[in-house]
C-alpha cells in the first residue's frame, strides 16, 4: 500500500535500456518467528514497474496537481458576478470562500483509510472524477444551495488528492522527495495562476456569462481522469515500484536503510506535528483569503476586472518557479526556519502596501504576496521531512492538512463579515497582516530538524 513502508524482502533487480523491473519474493516474518526461506512467487505476484510506468505516474501527478486549484481561483475571479447572479450577501460569499478548507479538513482525513481499502491510485482517480463532475455541474445547479453542493463535490476530490500527493511522492520517489514535491507544487501553482488569469477573458470569449466561464475548467479534469486510469487497479503498488532507499537527498534519511513496518504513531503527542499543522492552517488561511478575495480587493480599489484577475494571477504564478526551487533548497537545510522568515516578511510587506497604496503599488504587492504564498510548497516539503517512513508521512500529512484546514476555515468567512460591516478593506487587511506573525513563529518551530517518530510515543 502506497504510503505504508513494507518490510524488506529478497529483491532482484534487472535493468535494460528501456525498462527497470523489480521482483519481490519471499515471505514476511510473523511476530516472534524467524522469516522463512524465500519462496517462488505466484504467477500473479511479480509485477513489472517499467520506466514508462514511472513516466506515466509523473504525468498523472502533474495533471492531478494542475486540477487542485482552478475550482477555487476561477470562482475568485468571477465572485462578484456569481454573487449578483445567485443573490449572495457578503457574508454568504465569505461562507463560500470558507467551503474549500472545510471540505479539505473533513474529507482529507479520510484519504489514508480510503487508500488502504481501495488503493491510492483508485482514490486519486475518483478524486479527479469528483473534481470534473463538480466543476461541470455547479454553474448550472440552480441556486446557492446547489452551487455550494457541487462545489463541495469538487473540493472533496481535491481534498483526498491533497493528502495523498506527499504520500505518493514519498513512496515512489523516496530519493527525489524535494524535486518531485517541487514538480507537483509547480504544476499546482501553474494551474492556480492560469485559472486566475484566464477565467475573465475566457468568460468574455464565451459570451460573457459566468456559468460557461466556470464550467470550462472541467476540461482539465478529463485529462487527469484518463491519466490515472492505469493506476486504479495498482493495489499492490509497493511491490511494483523500486524499493525505497534512504539517501542523503531523502528527508530524514542520511543513508539509513528502510524502516520496518510499525504500528500507527500517536501523532497528537508530537509537538512538531502540531506546529506543522498550525503552520499549514495559517498559510492556508492566507492562501484562501487571497484566492477568494484578492481580486475583489483590487476591483474595489478601482482596478478593472481584467486587471484584477491578472494581479491575482501574478500572485499565483510566483509559485510556479518558486514552488520548484523552495522544496529543493529546503531539503538541503537542517532547519527551514530562515525560509519561513523570508516568506513571512514578504507577506507583511505586501499587506502593508495593500493597506496604504492598493492601486499605486498593486503589481509590487502582488509580487510580494506571491512570494509569501509559497509557504504552501514549503509546508508540503516539511511534511515529508518531519517523518522517516511512508507510514509516518501518511499520518502526518493527514493530520497536518486536516487540522490545518480546520484552523483556516474562519479566516475567509471573517474577512467577508468584516468587509460587509466595515464597508471597506482596512480591517480585513489588518487581520491578514496580524495572522502572518504567528505563522512565522510556528513555521520556525515546524522547521526544526526532528521527526514525529522521535516525538510520538507508540
Amino acid at each position: 500500500m502506497m504510503g505504508l513502508m513494507p518490510s524488506e524482502e529478497t529483491r532482484t533487480e534487472t535493468r535494460t535500456d528501456k525498462t527497470e523491473t523489480l521482483t519481490v519474493t519471499g515471505t514476511r516474518a510473523e511476530p516472534g518467528r524467524a522469516a522463512s526461506t524465500p519462496s517462488t512467487p505466484s504467477t500473479s505476484s511479480p509485477r513489472a514497474w517499467t520506466t514508462w510506468t514511472t513516466r506515466l505516474l509523473m504525468l498523472g501527478i502533474v495533471l492531478a496537481a494542475f486540477n487542485l486549484r482552478p475550482a477555487i481561483t476561477s470562482l475568485g475571479a468571477l465572485l462578484e458576478e456569481v454573487r449578483d447572479g445567485l443573490g449572495m450577501s457578503g457574508s454568504v460569499a465569505g461562507l463560500l470562500t470558507s467551503v474549500p478548507p472545510l471540505c479539505f479538513a473533513v474529507f482529507g482525513v479520510m484519504a489514508p483509510r480510503l487508500a488502504r481499502r481501495f488503493g491510492p491510485g483508485a482514490v486519486v482517480w475518483a478524486g479527479m472524477v469528483a473534481i470534473t463532475a463538480g466543476l461541470l455541474i455547479r454553474p448550472y445547479a440552480g441556486g446557492t444551495a446547489g452551487f455550494l453542493a457541487a462545489t463541495a463535490l469538487a473540493l472533496m476530490g481535491i481534498a483526498v488528492s491533497n493528502v495523498l500527493m506527499p504520500v505518493i511522492v514519498k513512496r515512489y520517489f523516496p530519493d527525489r522527495v524535494g524535486s518531485m514535491t517541487g514538480l507537483y507544487s509547480m504544476a499546482l501553482a501553474f494551474g492556480t495562476s492560469i485559472a486566475a488569469a484566464a477565467t475573465v477573458p475566457v468568460t468574455n470569449a464565451l459570451g460573457g456569462g459566468w456559468q460557461p466561464g466556470l464550467a470550462v475548467w472541467a476540461t482539465l479534469g478529463v485529462a487527469a481522469v484518463l491519466a490515472w486510469i492505469p493506476f486504479v487497479r495498482h493495489r499492490e503498488a509497493p511491490q511494483s515500484a523500486p524499493a525505497p532507499e534512504r539517501t542523503a537527498d531523502t528527508p530524514g534519511g542520511r543513508g539509513a536503510g528502510p524502516a520496518p513496518e510499525q504500528p500507527p504513531l500517536r501523532i497528537t503527542r508530537s509537538r512538531t506535528a502540531w506546529a506543522l499543522a498550525v503552520f499549514f492552517g495559517l498559510q492556508a488561511t492566507a492562501a484562501y483569503i487571497t484566492m477568494g478575495w484578492m481580486a475583489q480587493i483590487f476591483r474595489d480599489s478601482g482596478v478593472s476586472a481584467g486587471t484584477a484577475g491578472l494581479l491575482l494571477a501574478v500572485i499565483m504564478v510566483m509559485g510556479v518557479p518558486l514552488a520548484f526551487v523552495i522544496p529543493r533548497v529546503a531539503t538541503r537545510l537542517p532547519h527551514q526556519g530562515p525560509i519561513v522568515l523570508v516568506l513571512g516578511l514578504c507577506g507583511l510587506a505586501g499587506y502593508a502596501g495593500l493597506y496604504f497604496a492598493p492601486v499605486g503599488g498593486a503589481w509590487a504587492w502582488a509580487l510580494l504576496l506571491g512570494i509569501s504564498n509559497c509557504a504552501f510548497p514549503l509546508a508540503l516539503t516539511m511534511v515529508g521531512m518531519r517523518a522517516r517512513t511512508g507510514a509516518g508521512v501518511a499520518q502526518l500529512s493527514a493530520f497536518a492538512q486536516s487540522t490545518g484546514y480546520l484552523i483556516s476555515i474562519p479566516g475567509p468567512l471573517l474577512v467577508g463579515v468584516l468587509y460587509q460591516h466595515s464597508g471597506g478593506w482596512g480591517l480585513p487587511i489588518t487581520l491578514m497582516c496580524a495572522l502572518m506573525v504567528p505563522q512565522i513563529v510556528v513555521g520556525v518551530l515546524a522547521g526544526r530538524d526532528r521527526t514525529v517518530e522521535d516525538e510520538a510515543g507508540r
